[in-house]
């Protein structure tokens, strides 16, 4: 092997080896998995911002990138509010913009061809606002959204050529490959399963309800040509009783093998909660946990096959192709979290890839603003305004960084990467602020590799770091800093309960990190994400826990992608009483009130999660009398991880 080639070729050999799809040479194993957020138009036109999201992932060193759920026939299978829509009046111009973007950053250009079938006409996990008319299905039935009619053959047969179509037109904009959607609870999965008992050809037997989707691959081959890539996105096994099987998929995978050029294996169904966070694995879930079910199409067909499942260790995706369970992995949220995941794999520098923490802030986003973020990337989603470059700043200045948290990492290394003279000071001993608690339970192992990620990238950086060192206003005058990043973080909240100072009470972050010190029995005051998430720890450390919750619902503040897969592992960890108020700590545990009526739950240790409060006196006199300052992260106002990074990392590019 040439000297001059890249380390990660050695490294991870079956990764970065070439492979042919068709008509393309991929360069490496890896594809930007198809991802959709809302930045679109109302028309249903990609934006500068989203062309702009694609580009930077083929910059990242993917072999290609793919847009996700493009709609073929919008009149009935808008399953979100904003969709890309391919039979939309002059939706040509920015696909074409979007593929010469994605081209000239060195990769090729993939879109997913799909269509909610139902959920086109009913209101969907990323869907409510708009009215589409009548929903269609496979069968006629009707749902908690609302009534679903049988899809006529005539309309069928217009779907079907909307397929070809739309596969025309992105053929035509410049994409080098289009991917059906075949799998989630769309339509041609609706179609598919066994509930579809229709009397036509299109129904029964597993045969004709695969008959609709083998007639839209023939369209889509028809109207692109013989050696232009077919992905289809299908269904390892869709996990439910009322879905396909494994068998069963690989029974349709063989129908269509001669009909598409890769298959892409996912699983579940994306409008049921409790398979989204499989379909997307959550924290709860090992990465790769649908590795296997590729590995069991890949045994029965005579395609290439790609992998899904919260992949983000190259050294894991090396062993997966080497391995022999699929030919390529693709990636999504991991190329969020870090688009230069391939080039850093690349060129040995693994070991600076931000991990992914599986949190779902990106899904809650794009069904909040319509835009994108990501808790660990503050690019995330503003990609456009990054393109062009960031000024360098006028002049070298001192920073003094109070607090050594996530915020004040990223603040400090951001300043010092820009030619700044920065010094970082934090009180404790260690660095990390509130990511040490937050990564201590077993399912937050990615938070505990953030927080090691961003001390190495302070050290890199050249940040002096003032270790058990506490800014005062003293120490500010003194020190007599040009921009003062205040980052101090936030006290945990001691309410004036009876008992509350007694020997059996432990806060909430003294907890987590030494969850030795509980007794058997364990009640947690407080069931916000803190209260649910030490639940879960505390139980599998064999614990018998309870929450103790004043609103209707544990965890209620959480994205309602989050809370999906938390849910479930709080209801198996812990007891939780919810409209329920603490009226003291006695020695048995805590007496509460429920409905009027007072009782005692029994605990040996009573866990106080009741929140965070910014000490906004301490940030006022540190700033009082400084030229330049910003406040960030809890001390601004409390938050999460991303308020506390993305306020870090822009405070750092004004200076």
């Amino acid at each position: 092997m040439s000297d001059k080639c890249p380390a990660g070729r050695q490294r991870y050999p079956h990764l970065f080896e070439p492979i042919r799809i068709g008509n393309i040479r991929l360069k490496n194993r890896i594809i930007a998995a198809p991802t959709s957020p809302s930045m679109m138009t109302p028309e249903g036109h990609m934006t500068p911002e989203m062309a702009a999201y694609l580009e930077e992932k083929a910059k990242g060193g993917c072999a290609v990138v793919t847009y996700g759920e493009a709609i073929v026939h919008s009149k009935t299978g808008r399953s979100h509010n904003k969709q890309l829509q391919l039979d939309s009046f002059g939706v040509k111009q920015m696909l074409a913009e979007a593929t010469r973007m994605i081209h000239n950053a060195g990769a090729y250009a993939n879109i997913q061809l799909s269509h909610g079938g139902k959920f086109g006409g009913l209101s969907s996990v990323g869907g409510d606002a708009y009215e589409s008319g009548p929903a269609y299905g496979p069968i006629h039935e009707f749902m908690p959204q609302g009534e679903v009619l049988e899809m006529p053959k005539e309309l069928i047969y217009e779907i079907i050529e909307s397929y070809g179509k739309a596969a025309k037109l992105c053929k035509d904009c410049g994409f080098d490959m289009v991917q059906m959607h075949a799998a989630h609870g769309w339509l041609m999965s609706q179609f598919l399963a066994p509930t579809n008992n229709r009397n036509d050809e299109f129904g029964g037997s597993l045969e004709n309800r695969a008959r609709f989707l083998m007639l839209a691959l023939d369209e889509i081959r028809k109207n692109v040509g013989p050696r232009f890539p077919i992905e289809c996105r299908f269904s390892g096994d869709d996990l439910k009783p009322d879905g396909l099987n494994a068998e069963q998929c690989i029974e349709v995978a063989k129908m269509i093998q001669d009909k598409v050029d890769l298959f892409n294996i996912s699983c579940g169904n994306h409008e049921d909660p409790d398979m989204f966070c499989r379909t997307h694995p959550s924290a709860f879930y090992p990465r790769g946990v649908n590795v296997y079910l590729a590995a069991g199409i890949k045994k029965a067909v005579n395609k290439p096959v790609a992998c899904v499942g919260s992949l983000n260790d190259p050294a894991h995706m090396e062993r997966i192709i080497a391995s022999g369970e699929a030919d390529i992995v693709e990636i999504g949220r991991a190329l969020l979290a870090d688009p230069n995941l391939p080039n850093k794999a690349l060129f040995d520098k693994a070991d600076d890839i931000t991990p992914c923490l599986r949190c779902y802030e990106c899904f809650g986003e794009t069904s909040k603003s319509e835009t994108v973020k990501c808790t660990v990337n503050p690019i995330m989603g503003q990609q456009l305004k990054q393109k062009f470059g960031i000024p360098a700043p006028a002049a070298k200045k001192k920073v003094l960084v109070a607090g050594g948290g996530p915020g004040g990492m990223e603040a400090a290394i951001t300043a010092a990467q820009r030619g700044h003279d920065v010094t970082l000071c934090e009180k404790s001993g260690i660095l990390g602020g509130n990511l040490r608690p937050a990564g201590a339970a077993y399912f937050k192992e990615d938070i505990a590799k953030l927080c090691e990620l961003l001390i190495r990238r302070t050290e890199q950086a050249g940040v002096k770091v003032l270790l058990n060192t506490e800014v005062t206003p003293e120490y500010v005058k003194e020190f007599d800093p040009d921009f003062l990043v205040v980052a101090i973080g936030s006290n945990e909240l001691v309410p004036p309960i009876k008992g509350i100072d007694g020997d059996n009470v432990v806060m909430a972050i003294e907890a987590e990190l030494h969850p030795e010190k509980l007794g058997k029995k364990v009640a947690i005051m407080g069931g916000g994400l803190v209260g649910a998430e030490a639940a879960i720890a505390f139980n599998h450390e064999g614990h018998e826990v309870t929450i103790i919750e004043m609103q209707g619902a544990v965890a209620k503040e959480v994205n309602s992608f989050y809370r999906g897969g938390l849910m479930p592992e709080v209801e198996k960890a812990a007891t939780c009483y919810v409209n329920t108020r603490v009226k003291e700590i006695v020695p048995e545990g805590v007496k509460v009130e429920r409905d009027g009526e007072e009782f005692i739950i029994n605990a040996d240790s009573v866990v106080c999660a009741l929140g965070f409060r910014a000490p906004y006196a301490v940030v006022d006199a540190l700033v009082a009398d400084v030229p330049d300052y910003a406040i960030i992260g809890d001390c601004s106002n409390v938050g999460q991880i991303y308020q506390a990074t993305s306020q870090g990392y822009y405070a750092a590019l004004r200076i």
